[in-house]
């Protein structure tokens, strides 16, 4: 405990604690997911939060934001200049990389946890914020962009999150892009000084985030800019129309948006964001696109892929905001153990041990305090039974089984007491571990 006079010590800013009744609900969004994931034949994949910063100047590109002014880098005391990872996709592609992956065939992988950039913290975009993605690597059809995003906006639904919307684009692939890019730094280079500072500075180093740009007067001016898509090529163009028919075929509604581009330099072909009108202006829940390029471009060899991430800081604001009667608490303990004396409390501590064994939530009190203040908190807990367990019970071998709900207690054999119990609470207890080789 801190004395008195010395400050107390706060998290740092964008930093932000996630206490028991909030992680209920990221535990149920996590659990959701995973059951998602399951059914869709994806594997889990866990990288580390801390990389070389080379990755993601190579990955993500140095003239976007998250390079150059947003990441968390430093030199170790090896001197090797690290970063915490600021997206996971190209941690993802780094580990599958390097431990040969893609040389057993395609990858359906998902992910999830912390990342971490330097910008101004908002409700639902912290400077430590988590990410649930997934990756589908060596996949060149046209259906996986439709099965990517079709496993996004089913996970959304089935969460329960309404007024989504589906904005989708071509970016065409790198040579439909430096052509589109010589075309657009032209117009822009005549209209330079109608654009807002942070505007002008990214003409020459990334004149496509121009099209992404919040300021007002720039979007206006914009309105009137070629489109990316009129310089697509045949075979873009195809490709995405293709895209197209098997998202009618999904029957997901989308909407083409000409302006939309994504944030890093690896995105190809399809981009894409799932917007939800309950989240206000910042209406963005899910990002991603395909990447052809990325895996080439950090050693490996030519390989398509596509992915996308969720940011769960906004979509548990947005599960809070609409559908919060379906998020549950923290789930109450079954059985409330109370216990007062050196023997009693010994077996209660060994009783709650083989209940929790069988399956059930126990709460086991530890205060000593008298038995009427544990049966108080008893009822608070919302457990819907009760142990008792005194000195006289251990001297005549019973334990007291009480119905908090009903206040009719018995007493019981402790053997029978359990028994009652795990027929009640406990069908099918935990299931022991299995290897998935055995």
């Amino acid at each position: 405990m801190l004395g008195a006079g010395v400050d107390k010590l706060q998290s740092l800013r964008g930093m932000v604690d996630l206490l028991p009744e909030q992680t209920a609900i990221w535990q149920q969004v996590e659990a959701a997911a995973r059951s998602q994931f399951h059914r869709a034949g994806l594997a889990e994949i866990r990288t580390p939060l801390l990389e070389a910063t080379e990755l993601f100047a190579r990955g993500i590109g140095t003239s976007t934001d998250v390079v150059g002014k947003e990441m968390y880098s430093f030199e170790d005391r090896g001197q090797r200049h690290c970063t915490l990872r600021p997206e996971g996709t190209a941690s993802v592609v780094r580990a599958a990389l390097q431990h040969g992956l893609l040389n057993k065939g395609p990858q359906r992988l998902w992910y999830t946890g912390p990342m971490f950039r330097y910008e101004r913290p908002q409700a639902g975009r912290q400077r430590q914020f988590h990410q649930l993605g997934v990756e589908l690597l060596g996949f060149a059809d046209p259906r996986s962009d439709a099965e990517a995003i079709a496993i996004a906006w089913d996970l959304l639904t089935a969460l329960g999150i309404g007024n989504l919307a589906l904005e989708i684009n071509s970016l065409g692939d790198a040579c439909d892009r430096s052509h589109y890019r010589s075309v657009l730094v032209e117009w822009l280079e005549a209209r330079r000084d109608q654009l807002d500072p942070e505007a002008q500075g990214r003409i020459s180093t990334n004149p496509l985030r121009i099209l992404d740009s919040k300021n007002p007067e720039t979007q206006a001016l914009l309105a009137a800019a070629p489109l990316l898509g009129d310089c697509l090529s045949a075979s873009s163009q195809q490709r995405f129309e293709r895209v197209r028919q098997a998202l009618d075929r999904l029957e997901i509604p989308y909407q083409l948006n000409p302006r939309l581009v994504r944030g890093l330099d690896y995105y190809t072909h399809t981009a894409f964001e799932i917007t939800s009108s309950e989240l206000g202006a910042q209406a963005t829940v899910c990002g991603g696109g395909r990447y052809d390029g990325l895996i080439e471009q950090l050693g490996g060899s030519p390989t398509a892929a596509i992915g996308w991430a969720i940011g769960l800081e906004r979509l548990v604001l947005l599960l809070q905001a609409a559908v919060a009667p379906a998020m549950h608490p923290l789930a109450a303990a079954q059985v409330y153990v109370i216990s007062r004396g050196e023997a009693a409390e010994l077996q209660a501590l060994a009783l709650a041990r083989t209940l929790r064994q069988a399956g059930c939530r126990v709460e086991l009190d530890l205060t000593a305090a008298a038995f009427a203040k544990q049966l108080k908190r008893a009822d608070r807990s919302g457990a819907s039974w009760a142990l008792l367990i005194g000195e006289g019970e251990i001297e005549q071998g019973v334990v007291i089984l009480k119905d908090l709900r009903l206040s009719t207690e018995q007493r019981l054999p402790p053997e029978l007491a359990i028994g009652e119990l795990v027929a009640r609470f406990c069908d099918a207890g935990p299931q022991p571990f299995s290897s998935p080789t055995a």
